[in-house]
């Protein structure tokens, strides 16, 4: 019976030293397009409030996101509209 087993080597590959995982971003996370820590810079910037909690930039990333692909989708139907006529 051979037993296999996943061998971690030093040296140049997968694993080892110097392997850091790749940072995930918080737009990511929140499966946005929208930049949520460029958001929340702005907010904390702009002085609108003394506190401000961790999901305000999230949400308001994704209100921007929802607005524009709206926009988007009119500005598209209505561009395929005028080329018909």
């Amino acid at each position: 019976v051979k037993a296999t087993t996943n061998a971690i080597m030093s040296g140049k590959g997968k694993g080892g030293r110097g392997a850091g995982k790749k940072s995930t971003t918080s737009s990511a996370k929140a499966g946005l397009q929208f930049p949520v820590g460029r958001i929340g810079r702005y907010l904390r910037q702009g002085k609108y409030a003394t506190r401000m909690g961790a999901g305000a930039p999230v949400y308001l990333a994704a209100v921007l996101e929802y607005l524009c692909a709206e926009i988007l989708e009119l500005a598209g139907n209505a561009a395929r509209d005028n080329k018909k006529s």
